[in-house]
């Protein structure tokens, strides 16, 4: 595995405010919460590297800031050597980003789609026809082309929405919980693809609860609980002879023992 760092995170931190509804379903009187607290690592060209920890972690906002989506209060991360702060628009062109809260729109086919994304991308209608093809055929949704999004499974719209963050092949992948929702056959269609997408060389960035995921997939994997990094390695560096569940919940359980003093 090439150890060379095409993901830099440098010292991320995120705060949002919270209104006076969040703060009552949260039954708090903070005006705010630390979503990424002071977050820093690295993935390696060639790799899939996996963020692991609990709903509400943090994980989707790391993600979302390494895809510019939203913008660090502190710190900055380096895609391939550009700054999501100082230059989002060369890092966007750079990455693919899925999560299971896009919403394709209902009236649009994958067809469609995939063309009006790969435009954007200007892409050249050749190249365009070809990736479709592939991809396509790859995920099984060529009979389902020129079906309306409305009218597609859970999966063929996960698939959909994974093909058309694609369509630009992309070397760095980000993805945000990549089987969530999923059934098992479509959740291995995807997990497959994604160690196909490594073996080609790609980077590949996610995000998971689940242990057998980061055990299936991940190269190395940091733990991230209450916003903050607690541990990062290969899975055997972490887990030192433990299971990767066992090993997470020990952590877990002292990061609250500690929190809590």
């Amino acid at each position: 595995m090439n150890t060379n760092p095409i993901i830099r995170v440098e010292n991320v931190s995120k705060t949002f405010q919270l209104s006076r509804k969040q703060q009552k379903s949260e039954g708090t009187t903070r005006k705010e919460i630390v979503a990424v607290n002071d977050l820093s690592f690295t993935a390696n060209q060639g790799e899939i590297f996996g963020l692991l920890g609990p709903n509400g972690a943090g994980k989707t906002t790391t993600l979302r800031m390494l895809a510019t989506l939203i913008a660090p209060d502190h710190g900055d991360a380096f895609i391939d050597g550009l700054s999501i702060v100082s230059q989002p628009a060369q890092v966007r062109a750079k990455i693919g980003f899925l999560t299971s809260e896009l919403k394709l729109e209902d009236f649009f086919t994958p067809n469609y789609l995939f063309d009006f994304f790969s435009h954007l991308y200007n892409i050249d209608n050749e190249t365009i026809e070809t990736r479709k093809k592939a991809l396509f055929e790859r995920f099984g949704i060529q009979k389902f082309a020129h079906v309306k999004v409305a009218n597609l499974s859970t999966g063929m719209k996960q698939k959909t929405s994974l093909v058309v963050s694609l369509v630009h092949d992309p070397d760095i992948i980000i993805f945000d919980e990549p089987t969530n929702g999923l059934d098992v056959l479509t959740a291995r269609t995807v997990t497959d693809y994604l160690c196909e997408l490594r073996d080609a060389g790609k980077t590949i960035i996610l995000s998971t609860h689940i242990f057998s995921l980061v055990e299936k997939l991940c190269d190395r994997v940091g733990i991230i609980i209450n916003g903050k990094m607690t541990h990062c390695g290969t899975i055997a560096e972490i887990c030192d002879g433990q299971s990767l569940e066992d090993r997470f919940f020990t952590i877990y359980q002292d990061v609250m023992e500690r929190s809590a003093q």
